[in-house]
């Protein structure tokens, strides 16, 4: 059952955990592993695993498969990662001193930042939340976690796992909507990490600014998906459906609209069109019917994707699949629209539901030309067989991250830094780059020559020959 917490809880709260994170800046690298593992352990359970499955698909009527892949197997995996080179991370690293510095070395030392407050979001309510909690408990800082009001079910979850693994001087739920959300970002937090709406991240970082607090801001925007003309059309119209159906299309890296070359237009749409009844419509019963299609998380958010789609054909976009919706179950269908036109709200805003838009082009300049109207964006597809055509819409484009071939695949590498780019968001996270992203990098020297003494006052021109020795190295 949800719990809110009131105003001069948080308070307290906050400075409880204020209290106690000297205690953990201290802690050893076996002791944050442990605590990791405590959540590995409590979620691998499969009474409580259950427990979490039907959560989220109370929430979101996912399918069991995108629950495991994009909540479960996601976090066990990132957990097993850390911990497996955290003792490493948290070495201080030794670094190269400068010829005019001779007789010093130099080193980076990793230490806590100290509190932190993690606000995550309801569209994949457990593993956004767990992620980057991971990567604070690593660090060694406490943690107040603010899940989604939206994912009502998850949240009650992850309240009552991390009431039962921690203490609340080190971790603690706090849950409740905009009221509570701001009690927390009113108080001086060493970082604070949001996964959201661009919109709302905005607010976010105007509050750490008040404290300068540092943040990681995991946004959003519209993800472009290129098709070229050397494209294979049956691998491409698989992995794009995947991509922009799984969750519904309610994933902050899901294909936002299609680029596609004109000689591929038509086959790839036909193709597309097909693939989407041959995976949600086996029976021909109906999509509605489908279990692997999930649901629009709120009446709010379904509205607005209603809306979106009939603002873009009062504009003049064409339906040429789909187009459905069920009020009564927030359902909306698989829906690929043509003929958009930037004066349409799905051509400005992220769409986060499965209506795709898909535009033809006939050149790279088309592609330059769209995709530089629009803010730099979390993720962006190239599929393609030509490595010319690859390197050059690299080389034309920007985005947090790119998938050659594929899609969503970039998020499950580990090595790799998961963030956008200014309004798709501010800081990485993922492995080491989550890690860092908690901690302080502390430049550390020791001279043991005491070399700079020429330098000291009173300055002569002795003084003046060495500054001029030292500019040549």
């Amino acid at each position: 059952m949800t719990t809110s917490t009131n105003i001069s809880q948080i308070k307290s709260l906050f400075q409880l955990q204020k209290n106690h994170a000297p205690r953990l800046n201290k802690s050893s690298a076996d002791e944050r592993i442990s605590k990791m593992k405590a959540i590995k352990s409590y979620i691998s359970d499969p009474s409580n695993e259950k427990r979490l499955v039907d959560a989220i698909h109370s929430d979101l009527r996912r399918p069991v498969v995108e629950v495991l892949v994009g909540e479960v197997v996601t976090v066990l995996q990132e957990i097993d990662f850390v911990s497996k080179n955290l003792k490493h991370w948290l070495k201080p690293k030794k670094v190269s001193t400068p010829l005019t510095l001779a007789g010093s070395s130099s080193y980076i030392y990793y230490e806590s930042k100290g509190s932190s407050l993690v606000i995550s979001p309801w569209n994949y309510p457990f593993q956004l939340a767990i992620t980057p909690l991971i990567y604070s408990i690593a660090a060694g800082n406490t943690t107040i976690l603010k899940p989604s009001e939206y994912s009502v079910a998850t949240s009650d979850f992850l309240q009552e796992m991390l009431d039962h693994l921690f203490d609340d001087s080190e971790v603690k739920v706090v849950q409740g909507g905009v009221e509570e959300s701001q009690a927390l970002l009113g108080c001086p937090f060493d970082h604070m990490y949001f996964t959201g709406s661009t919109h709302v991240g905005k607010i976010v970082m105007k509050a750490a600014a008040e404290h300068l607090s540092s943040v990681t801001l995991e946004l959003g925007g519209k993800s472009p998906c290129i098709v070229d003309e050397t494209a294979d059309i049956k691998s491409s119209v698989n992995s794009i459906a995947w991509g922009k159906f799984f969750n519904t299309g309610q994933t902050c890296i899901a294909p936002d609209y299609l680029l596609i070359h004109e000689s591929k237009y038509n086959a790839f749409t036909d193709q597309l069109k097909s693939t989407i009844e041959r995976r949600f419509n086996p029976s021909g019963k109906g999509i509605i019917h489908s279990e692997d299609l999930g649901r629009i998380i709120s009446e709010r958010h379904y509205v607005r994707a209603k809306s979106l789609l009939s603002d873009a054909i009062e504009k003049g976009a064409t339906v040429i699949y789909g187009g459905d919706h069920a009020d009564e179950e927030r359902y909306v269908s698989p829906t690929l629209l043509t003929s958009v036109n930037d004066s349409m709200r799905v051509m400005n805003e992220e769409i986060f539901s499965p209506i795709l838009p898909i535009i033809p082009y006939s050149n790279i300049g088309d592609i330059i030309k769209q995709t530089s109207r629009l803010p730099k964006p979390l993720a962006l597809y190239i599929f393609s067989k030509h490595k010319n055509n690859i390197e050059e819409y690299l080389k034309n484009t920007t985005a947090g991250g790119t998938v050659i071939n594929d899609t969503l695949i970039h998020y499950g590498n580990h090595n790799l830094p998961f963030g956008g780019v200014n309004h798709s968001g501010i800081g990485k996270s993922h492995g080491q780059y989550g890690l860092y992203a908690f901690m302080n990098e502390r430049a550390v020297m020791h001279q043991h020559l005491g070399t700079t003494k020429m330098l000291h006052q009173p300055y002569d021109e002795k003084t003046l020959k060495t500054v001029r020795l030292m500019s040549k190295f």
